[in-house]
């Protein structure tokens, strides 16, 4: 039980937090308190297996994928500031927002970060460019069964022959951005975080 009152968050951290992510003061509090029911070894991190304990990322055939995007390269445990670094990729960009005069730094939820987050779902080797071979995987994860190989083959296919301009049979992040140009990433990708 002391665990608990010894991993409350200081006024500064929260501070850095809303500098770094633009999550409000309540939804840090908020997803803090999220993030400590989720501590079931109650050390201030959360592993893998804290996260499989999400209904909604338990049944998402993406979900060891989405999972693996809080992590570190090499990691095993991830703080409440990596959490929240995570998870502000999803913060929908505000109206008050997209007016702003641009930060020194590109906000996490920026179009071009929520295009590499997705980027990288898809770059398993995490190499910089999505291959035939990472398109089948993970066609094969979102659709299971129910397409044939051959079919997940020539969907993989000209998936690459579509956004593939350079010639190297793969999609590398410029490509990737290309082929979404026109899709509402900031809609897609957001999530209405109570405020």
């Amino acid at each position: 039980m002391g665990s608990r009152a010894s991993t409350l968050l200081r006024e500064e951290e929260i501070e850095e937090i809303k500098k770094e992510t633009g999550f409000s003061h309540s939804q840090i509090t908020r997803l803090y308190s999220r993030f400590t029911s989720l501590d079931k070894g109650e050390n201030g991190t959360l592993s893998r297996e804290d996260f499989q304990r999400i209904p909604e990322l338990a049944i998402n055939p993406l979900g060891d994928r989405i999972i693996n995007a809080f992590f570190p390269e090499g990691e095993d445990q991830v703080n409440f500031k990596g959490f929240m670094r995570t998870l502000a990729h999803f913060r929908p960009i505000e109206d008050n927002e997209k007016n702003k005069n641009p930060p020194a730094t590109e906000p996490l939820n920026s179009r071009t970060n929520k295009l590499l987050f997705a980027f990288r779902l898809y770059d398993l080797d995490r190499d910089d460019k999505i291959s035939r071979d990472e398109l089948l995987q993970v066609l094969r994860m979102m659709v299971g069964v129910n397409i044939s190989d051959d079919q997940l083959g020539s969907i993989a296919d000209r998936t690459i022959q579509e956004a593939d301009t350079n010639g190297d049979s793969c999609i590398s992040f410029q490509e990737f951005i290309k082929v979404l140009e026109k899709v509402d990433v900031e809609q897609k990708m957001s999530i209405r975080f109570l405020h």
